[in-house]
This record gives structure tokens, sequence and C-alpha cells, in this order.
């Protein structure tokens, strides 16, 4: 008794939830009214699924393989390449490499359009009978069963009331009575065989729905493999356009690995230089000074130094790549930039701002600016003898190396122009900035005072390179530069052949520090109350370093402004500075 209570309460349930009847909820058993549940949903699924595959085709539907092919974009770009490949040298590696690639575009619109065509056959129209004939036939035999239930059920109502009325007739008396009895006793026999004629449309109709709902729910496994062939189609199509390309791009680099023997395009030496950290550029090439910087210092000792603005003034972008690409590559054939030293000073701006660390650390950053706003000269000097000691021996060793050179190069300020402070303006930004920060910080930091900081800091490391960092150097430390000679003044020091440690005399011995000219001093006072220009560093992305050669060569445009991004910030320090002097 409990049972059947609890089955027609779920058959009411759901008839306020779907809108069927009673009466057609008795000719289901618990598995059929489950089976009936999904018919509207899956009805819904298909057409929804076919509508909006139908919109990921690229093809015309319907067409055969040449005339869809003739509509994908991939055949758009085949044919374009064809026609540009044309105009170009089919010698040429770009020509040969356009040729390629406009032949493997052309094999994946055509592997395009076979998986359209499949995709089409086997899941595109399946969907659409399944929603638009299959299951609509299913719920149209379910609303004639519930219109004929319905038509049953008043049917049997009038009859009853019927077979009343002609009992409560019997009863009267007369000749009136007799003949009331006998039409209603007719009518009750005409209802019936209306009756008995509905009941057998009933009876046929619930066993078409019922067989319907059994090929349905025998049906709903293939139904679901529509989806699953789907997927399969789709890993069929990606696997053949996988194979088509990975075959297309080890023939061609093949082929362009041996066309190309130009050392400028040799991708091994440039990545190991410009962009990667110090560390792992003296690692690979077993150095303890970075290429980049022994090399440009070499150069501009040999002609440079008494070149009038330099560091300051810009080099012509396409010379400034040809020399990165020639030390990266050949470094022993760059006595013939001897004769543009900006482009040297470039190449050596350039390396120094494309660390992926500054030179002076990242971590030391804070050490840095608490020893720059140090006002007492003796103190500044203590402090900074303290950062330098705590730099990493590569990092000492190269900025030792750099700031000699730029002491030697401060003594011929009177013709080159290039006074400490003048030479840390330009170059302290390279050497030092603070870590990246995002949003509106980043922005405010470009106003600060850190990056007035950071020149002044460098401006002393050069004022005081001989007490920071005793002892004499030999510029020429790997020996491979024997064509380069420096200039008398510097090759008449005695040189070491080995980099002195990174251990400095004590603070308690350092001398004082020679007195900065008035230009200076008014700088040292006013150096907080001066903005700071954002330190002109390129994105550093930690996986440039394993990048090929063109990955890690910038194009010309890229290069000049980054280059005009100094520039800018330069003259930003020199008019800073001109104002606070005025």
């Amino acid at each position: 008794m409990m049972k059947r209570q609890l089955h027609r309460m779920r058959q009411l349930a759901h008839t306020g939830s779907s809108g069927r009847t009673p009466e057609t909820a008795e000719f289901l058993g618990e598995d059929l009214l489950q089976v009936e549940q999904r018919l509207e949903p899956a009805k819904r699924a298909a057409h929804n699924v076919h509508k909006r595959l139908q919109a990921c085709l690229q093809g015309q539907s319907g067409a055969d393989m040449d005339k869809r092919v003739k509509k994908l974009p991939l055949m758009a770009l085949s044919t374009t390449m064809a026609e540009s490949f044309k105009e170009l040298d089919p010698d040429s590696s770009m020509g040969k490499a356009l040729e390629m690639t406009c032949a493997i575009q052309n094999q994946l619109a055509r592997i395009l359009a076979e998986f359209e065509m499949t995709l089409e056959r086997d899941v595109l129209q399946p969907l659409s009978r399944l929603s638009e004939e299959e299951l609509p036939a299913i719920l149209k035999h379910k609303k004639s069963l519930q219109k004929l239930v319905s038509d049953w059920n008043t049917l049997k109502s009038r009859l009853s009331q019927a077979a009343k009325n002609s009992g409560s007739n019997q009863g009267l008396g007369g000749a009136s009575g007799s003949h009331t009895h006998t039409t209603t006793a007719n009518k009750v026999e005409m209802l019936k065989e209306e009756e008995e004629e509905l009941k057998k449309k009933v009876e046929q109709c619930k066993d078409e729905y019922l067989a319907d709902l059994y090929h349905f729910s025998t049906k709903e496994d293939s139904y679901a493999n529509y989806f699953i062939h789907l997927l399969e189609i789709q890993a069929d199509y990606h696997r053949k356009s996988l194979t088509s390309l990975d075959t297309a791009l080890a023939e061609l680099r093949d082929n362009h690995s041996q066309a190309d023997h130009s050392p400028l395009t040799t991708a091994a030496p440039f990545s190991r230089v410009y962009g990667v950290s110090l560390r792992t550029h003296l690692q690979d090439l077993g150095r303890d000074i970075a290429l980049p910087i022994e090399a440009c210092v070499l150069l501009l000792l040999s002609e440079g130094m008494q070149e009038e603005g330099l560091f300051r003034l810009a080099a012509g972008a396409s010379v400034l790549k040809r020399l990165k690409q020639t030390m990266a590559s050949d470094p022993h054939s760059l006595e013939e930039f001897c004769s543009d030293p900006h482009a040297v000073a470039g190449a050596l701006k350039s390396y120094l701002r494309e660390l992926p660390e500054p030179l002076m650390t990242s971590d030391l950053y804070d050490d840095w600016m608490r020893a720059a706003s140090l006002k007492e000269p003796g103190a500044r000097l203590e402090a900074l003898h303290d950062v330098c000691s705590r730099l990493p021996q590569e990092n000492f060793n190269n900025l030792r190396y750099l700031m000699k050179f730029l002491a030697l190069l401060a003594e011929e300020q009177d013709v080159n122009k290039m006074t400490p402070s003048n030479i840390a303006i330009v170059l302290g930004p390279n050497l030092l900035w603070p870590p990246e920060k995002e949003g509106d910080q980043a922005q405010l930091d470009a106003a600060s005072v850190s990056s007035i900081q950071v020149v002044g800091v460098v401006e002393a490391l050069i004022q005081n390179a001989d007490t920071l960092f005793p002892g004499d150097i030999n510029f020429n430390v790997s020996g491979i530069f024997p064509g380069l000679a420096p200039q008398e003044k510097v090759s008449s020091q005695q040189v070491s052949e080995e980099l002195p440690p990174v251990t400095v005399p004590a603070p308690a011995t350092t001398p004082a520090p020679t007195p900065a000219p008035a230009s200076m001093a008014v700088r040292e006072r006013t150096e907080a109350d001066l903005p700071k220009p954002t330190s002109p560093k390129v994105s550093r992305n930690p996986t440039e370093t394993a990048a090929s050669a063109e990955d890690m060569t910038r194009s010309q445009g890229s290069y000049q402004k980054e280059e005009q991004t100094c520039l800018f910030l330069e003259d930003f320090y020199f008019f800073s500075l001109a104002n606070v002097f005025l």
C-alpha cells in the first residue's frame, strides 16, 4: 500500500513539472518514466550542439572536397604565398622557406576539408536526424496518447452519467417514462460503442509510444557515441596536421641550416652573450670578464677615449646590430669597429641593459640606496666599500674592471666632456635599477629619487675606483684580442695577469676621497629633491636565455625605440641637473 502511494506521489510531482497528464503515467513503469524524462533534454542537446558545431565549419557545408577547399582561409593563405613566392629568388633562403610553407598550408587546408566532411557525415547529420526526426516523432506519439486518454476519460464520464440517468428513468411509470427510458438506453449503448472504439485507439497508441520509449532507451548509447566520435575525428585531424607540420619543419630547418653558413646568423654563440645571466655567460665561455665588456673596453681604449660625448651619443642601429652579432659569433673580427666608438659604447650599454639582473645585483639594491643617502663623504665611502665586498665574485670582477676603465675615461674629460657625473648619468641606470614592480607603483617610482641616487652611487664608484678597487688591472685579461693595442697612457701601466680577490682594504685605512667640484657639491645637496626617471630596463624573460639567435636579436625598429628611451632618460638627467645648477 505504501509503495503504491509513493508511486502515485512521484507521478503527480512529475506531472506538475513536465505537463504530463496523470492518465498517461498509468501506462509507464518506473524505468520508462525515467526514459520519458530524458526525451526533451536529449532533443534540446542534439539541436543546440548541432547548431554550434555547424557554425565551427570553415568550408561550404555540403560541398565536395574541391569546392570546400577553395573556401577555406588556409587555402587563401596558400594562394597568397604562392603569388608572393613568384617575386622572390627561388634559390634564396626566404624563397625556399616560403615555397615550402605555401605547400604545407595547402596540405593543411585539405586535411581540414577532409575533417569537416567526416564531421558532417558522422556527427552533424546523425544529430540532425535525432533532433529533427527521431525524437520529435516520439514526442508526437506522446501528445497523441495524452489526447486520446483525455478523450477516453471524458467519454467514460459521459457514459457513467448516462447510465445513472437510465436507471432513474427506469423507475418512472407511464408511457412518457417508458419512452425516455428507451432513449436513454439507446444513448448508453452508443456511448459504450464509442468508448470501446476509443479504448482500442488508446491501446494502439499506447503500444506505439511504449515501443518508442524502449527503442530510445536501447539507442541512448549510440547517441552518446556521436559525441565520442566527434572527439575521435578531432584527434585524428590534429594528429594528421601535426604530422604534416613536423615533417615540413624538419625538412625546412635542415635545408635552412645547410644553406645558411653566415656567422652572423649562428644561434648558439649569440644566445650565450646578450640577454643571459652573467654567471651563465661566464661559465659557458669559460671567462672571468664578460666578452662584451672586455671587447668594448679594449676597442674604446684603442680609439675612443677622446671621443666627445662617448656613451651619450647614439650609434646607427644597423651598425650596432652588426657589431653585437659579430661579437657573439666572431669576436676576433672586431677591429673593423674601432673607427666607430659610439657604436662600441652602445654595444656595451646594450649588454648591461639586457642582463636579466643588473651588474650591481638586485639583492643589494637597497644597500646601494642606503649608501647613496649618506651625506658625509667618509661614511658614504665606507658604506660603498662594504656593499662592494658583498657582491658575488663574478659581479665584483666585472664591476671592478668596468670602473677602472671609466676612471681612465674620466681623466680625458677635458677632451671627451665625459666627467664622472656625466658618465654616471648615462651608464648608471644600466648598471643598477630597482626590482620590477607592477601597476601605479612602478609609475610612481619613475618620479622618485632612487635613479638619482643610482647616479650618485656610480659617480662615487668612478671617482674612488682606485680606493674601492685597489691594484692595477690587465684590460686584455683573456688575451684573445692581441690586435687591440690600448693607448700609451694605459699600456704603460703595470698590469697583473690575475684579477684581485673580492677582499679590499679595511675601511679604517681608506684614504679620504678627493673633494668633489662645486657643481658636484650642489648636486649632492639637491639630489633628494630631484625626480627619478624609470631605469631603461628591457623586458627580461627567463626563457630568453635558451632562445635562438632570431629570438634574441632585436629588430632594428625595436632597438631604436629602446635607444630613444635611454637617450630620453639621459637628457632628463642633464636637464634636471642643469636646472639645479642654474
